[in-house]
């Protein structure tokens, strides 16, 4: 075989190998790029799945307020499951609140649960302190009717930015003393209500 022949068949076979050696990494079951995992906690037990769960405190770190747990539980058995409680390690557990009326907080089969949020289920920590550090990972356990408690660990992250909206809904507004005007108009009538006159 001439030395041409053999450096264009050399050639080929790195060509090939090249070509495997990617074709592996992007395919079966045991693909590197099935290996990477979600930035936010998840994890599953049984027929209870949870995804998204974080813990959100005030932006404000000196405001003192409430902090709230938001997730969203799935439940991808044949029965519902009631959501009994979640308690957050260091700091206590939080007072649930379903989305609408009153009641146990019940995940029908088959189907999911938002907490947190405008319009959804809430669990509020109501005076958490210093147990909770922004940029943590804090362990929280859901407990559940069946499938009993399932835990994890969720990033603190402050209200701010694109957690404004999960955040807790009373957010403490510093107090400000009101101004000689504003103490004036406090007193002043509203137009067009009638007026009592002293003496009459």
């Amino acid at each position: 075989m001439s030395s041409s022949l053999r450096r264009g068949a050399l050639a080929a076979a790195a060509i090939a190998f090249s070509i495997a050696s990617l074709a592996a990494c992007g395919a079966g079951n045991d693909a590197q790029t099935l290996q990477v995992k979600p930035d936010h906690a998840a994890t599953s037990v049984g027929d209870i799945k949870i995804q998204n769960a974080i813990v959100v405190t005030q932006p404000d770190k000196k405001s003192g307020g409430p902090a709230v747990i938001a997730a969203t539980v799935f439940n991808t058995g044949r029965t519902a499951q009631t959501l009994d409680s979640v308690n957050v390690e260091g700091v206590g557990t939080a007072a649930l609140s379903p989305a609408k009326g009153k009641g146990k907080l019940t995940i029908p089969a088959g189907e999911s649960m938002v907490i947190g949020g405008k319009g959804n289920t809430s669990a509020v920590l109501s005076n958490p302190g210093t147990a909770l550090k922004d940029g943590s990972a804090q362990k929280v356990t859901f407990s559940f009717s069946k499938t009993g408690d399932v835990g994890l660990r969720a990033f603190v992250v402050p209200a701010e930015s694109y957690f404004t909206q999960w955040g807790p809904g009373n957010v403490p507004s510093p107090t400000t003393p009101a101004s000689p005007t504003a103490t004036a108009t406090a007193g002043a009538t509203t137009t067009g209500a009638p007026t009592a006159t002293a003496g009459h």
